[in-house]
């Protein structure tokens, strides 16, 4: 009898050294929770037995039990890891084509190739849907949807009116009237020889698809105050991109440059108001109509050239620039085009019986019948913890105390094989006698 009464002491000291081991080789894993073999003995027990007299018969494991005690948290530089303060679980899907989900405290997360944020294996995360202010509107799993980051935000608004003023400075020179410019080789304007024109300025506009271009100005002096002119004119040749736009609608082909005339005090005489050019067509988007207002504060001193002021009234599509996950779970995408749009809020879950869930790797658990049902939440009710964003949640295994329970549980794998040694030693013993 003590063979067997040895032998289930010698199969549970190798279940605890098994799930020692388990927990030894998941330090490094991030959301791992550890486990403790528990046991129970095996008592034989009749109505017509002396309970002085009662020997048990060896042990039994009753069950390898978790625990959810808190990890260590470990601080990253991705505002995408998150981890759990608290005894929440997060929600996620393994599988987009099931309904299927799993739960984890591992918040080491990423955002896959078609944008979702998932983990390690690929699972996305769910997220309670909100409303444009960050309000759940919905708060059953059965509602929740796999976070996705947009990759652009707003509607484009194509530049219908810009605004350039800049001074000229009444000290330029007239560039036709440089010397080096012969019979043989005439005075001609380009934009690639900065000996053609006197000054530059750019105004970024945008198309009607909301892409950025550059309205380059280009300012020609034409003549200076002498004798009986006391004016100044200036010639502003207009592009946008590598395409010259007319400051004549009427005359699309060829296009023609603007006129700017400067009183003897350099006050702006000419434009009086913004100046309608004729449509064009940038690449890639719809045709535009422009005005340009040069007529608000261009002046012609002294000084040096430079731009005074400029504005436009387009408007780009914002593209992704960061996300941000607040302590609540509320997830923000923010853009450039300086808006923000709130995306949904983390999903975390709890349970009646969290030690009755089942592992399924890869630091998972699913639903038992042991475990309850889960029951969603958000970070900050009770019981659900807040969310830490930039850190990680590390295994709550302990290295000494495992490797003294190795210890241990090496011991008891000893004691009983000594015990069962012993009783062969004695049953050896008897047969000899009767022999």
């Amino acid at each position: 009898m003590s063979f067997y009464t040895s032998l289930s002491g010698l199969q549970g000291s190798q279940t605890e050294l098994a799930t020692i081991s388990h927990n030894l080789a998941n330090v490094g894993t991030n959301g791992f929770k550890r486990s403790r073999v528990e046991f129970g003995d095996v008592i034989a027990s009749t109505t017509t037995k002396s309970p002085n007299q009662l020997i048990g018969s060896g042990s039994y494991v009753k069950s390898i039990r978790q625990q959810f005690a808190q990890g260590g948290l470990q601080q990253s530089q991705s505002s995408l890891d998150l981890a759990i303060s608290g005894e929440g679980f997060f929600v996620v899907k393994p599988n987009p084509n099931t309904t299927e989900l799993a739960f984890t405290r591992n918040g080491a997360f990423s955002v896959s190739a078609d944008r979702f944020v998932v983990d390690s294996q690929g699972a996305t995360v769910q997220v309670f849907p909100v409303d444009g202010s960050g309000t759940v509107v919905a708060t059953g799993l059965d509602d929740t949807v796999s976070l996705r980051l947009p990759q652009t935000s707003g509607t484009p608004k194509a530049t219908s009116a810009a605004k350039v003023s800049v001074n000229l400075s009444a000290n330029a020179s007239i560039p036709s009237a440089d010397p080096r410019w012969t019979a043989a080789s005439p005075y001609a304007f380009s934009r690639f020889d900065p000996n053609t024109y006197n000054y530059a300025s750019s105004t970024v506009i945008y198309d009607s698809v909301g892409n950025p271009n550059t309205l380059t100005n280009y300012y020609v002096r034409e003549t200076a105050p002498g004798g009986t002119n006391t004016n100044s004119t200036w010639k502003v040749y207009s592009f946008v991109g590598g395409q010259q736009i007319s400051a004549d609608p009427t005359q699309p082909t060829p296009p023609v440059a603007l006129d700017m005339t400067f009183d003897s005090n350099g006050v702006l005489q000419t434009p009086a108001g913004p100046t309608q050019y004729a449509t064009f067509t940038p690449p890639n988007a719809a045709p535009q109509d422009m005005t340009v207002d040069f007529s608000i504060a261009t002046t012609q001193r002294p000084a040096a050239f430079s731009i005074i002021a400029q504005s436009q009234d387009g408007e780009p599509i914002g593209q992704l620039q960061g996300v941000t996950v607040d302590s609540s779970g509320l997830v923000k995408a923010s853009f450039s085009n300086g808006t923000n749009q709130a995306l949904g809020k983390v999903v975390l879950a709890q349970f009646a019986n969290p030690q009755g869930l089942r592992q399924i790797g890869n630091s998972y658990w699913s639903v038992s019948g042991l475990s309850g049902d889960a029951t969603p939440g958000q970070a900050g009710e009770g019981g659900y913890g807040n969310i830490m964003a930039g850190a990680i949640e590390r295994s709550n295994v302990d290295i000494t105390e495992e490797l003294v329970g190795l210890i241990a549980a090496q011991r008891n794998f000893q004691a009983n094989a000594k015990a069962i040694d012993t009783e062969t030693q004695l049953s050896q013993t008897i047969i000899n006698i009767r022999s």
